[in-house]
């Protein structure tokens, strides 16, 4: 990657034209080819507004520049070129390494505040023999439903004043666009881990509200009818044995049958990261067999989890009210992806305020960039979860 210059810029865009330069700077963008770092507000500005425009914006001049189109001057280009690098700026903090559980669910678009979520509850699967000529038996669905919860809005402005353009202050813009990423993430990355560490249950299945986690299986709110939490500590595949064998034991239940559950992923806090590491990727295992005097040896079968991590999870944990040292041994397995979910209105959208506002005349802001999301974070099923505290000492070897 590598800084655009000036001479490059001002030659594609006065070779191809506003529109057919703003495409190319999105798509260089989005593909890695540039970053954001690699651009100058005020060459920007030069470009497309003009030098003479951009050096009466000296705040040493005493005057306001009002951005009018003219000859030689494109406010909407400027305005959507700059438009472009505060969103990849915004996109890399909003999208950053350290928001594990916002990559481990998925995001499902909607156009309603809310929603309930409609599905089939299989009431009868007696598989009948079907003699030859004879009918087929209908096979009964019951009504099964989740529903999900309101959605809100959350959003910053960005503005940039005539001085940032003047005195290119593009490292100052940038830092603004990457707080408002940074911030919006890590409000969309704490609202999910509320419901992954079970401080906010919001699954409401069938009109009754439930808790995620369950040690009891009664089938009564909040307590569902299935299991999945425990105490184990993470020490070795013996602890992983336990929360799968929960996970075997959890029904669905319009059939009476398992939860066809696969766990793929382990999500554990930051002091456990290489114990976790070598639970699941130990080539072997070690273990007794039953009425054995022995230790046997076999091949590890727990090398197709997905092993993360997270920092925030474990100050979530600890501002819940558990004390440090306890928070610390909690983990979670299962399919994220089937567990939890980011109901999304729409995602984040960077809008510009148009040239000649109120703004720029009493504060000097030639644009602004308005970064906007809404959505909810929502629990979809919680029998392809489980929790533990690690209260316990683990299971051992």
């Amino acid at each position: 990657m590598r800084a655009i210059k000036y001479r490059e810029l001002k030659r594609m865009y006065d070779a191809s034209g506003p529109d057919k330069t703003v495409k190319h700077l999105q798509e260089a963008l989005e593909q890695g080819h540039l970053k954001a770092e690699d651009f100058s507000i005020r060459e920007v500005a030069e470009i497309t507004l003009g030098g003479e425009r951009v050096r009466r914006m000296d705040p040493r001049g005493g005057g306001v520049e009002v951005l009018e189109a003219g000859e030689g001057v494109d406010v909407t280009a400027f305005s959507n070129i700059t438009a472009q690098i505060v969103h990849s700026k915004i996109m890399d903090a909003y999208t950053q390494e350290a928001f594990a559980v916002s990559r481990l669910v998925d995001t499902i678009p909607t156009r309603l505040d809310g929603e309930k979520i409609p599905g089939v509850g299989r009431i009868s699967d007696d598989v009948a023999e079907v003699q030859p000529g004879m009918p087929y038996p209908n096979l009964g669905f019951g009504e099964d439903y989740i529903e999900t919860p309101q959605t809100t809005k959350r959003g910053f402005i960005v503005p940039v004043t005539k001085e940032a353009v003047f005195f290119d202050r593009t490292h100052l813009i940038l830092q603004r666009a990457a707080e408002v990423g940074e911030v919006l993430g890590l409000n969309k990355e704490k609202r999910l881990l509320d419901l992954l560490i079970g401080v906010t249950n919001n699954y409401k299945w069938k009109g009754s509200d439930y808790n995620t986690y369950s040690t009891t299986g009664t089938g009564v709110a909040p307590d569902g009818d299935w299991v999945n939490e425990m105490a184990d500590e993470l020490v070795d595949w013996t602890d992983v044995d336990a929360a799968e064998q929960l996970f075997a034991d959890i029904l669905d239940p319009n059939t009476g049958e398992p939860v066809l559950v696969r766990a793929t992923t382990v999500l554990v806090m930051p002091a456990y990261r290489h114990a976790a590491h070598r639970v699941f990727n130990a080539a072997e295992i070690q273990y007794t067999a039953d009425g054995a005097a022995t230790t046997a040896v076999a091949a590890n079968p727990l090398g197709n989890y997905q092993v993360a991590e997270s920092r925030l999870a474990y100050r979530r944990i600890v501002a819940s009210g558990e004390a440090a040292a306890d928070a610390k041994k909690w983990w979670f397995i299962g399919d994220f992806k089937k567990a939890f979910a980011y109901m999304e209105n729409w995602p984040i959208t960077v809008t510009q305020s148009p040239p000649n506002s109120e703004a720029e005349f009493n504060q000097d802001i030639v644009v602004r960039f308005k970064a906007s999301e809404r959505g909810a974070a929502a629990v979809i099923n919680p029998r392809y979860i489980v929790k533990s505290s690690g209260a316990g000492s683990g299971s051992g070897s």
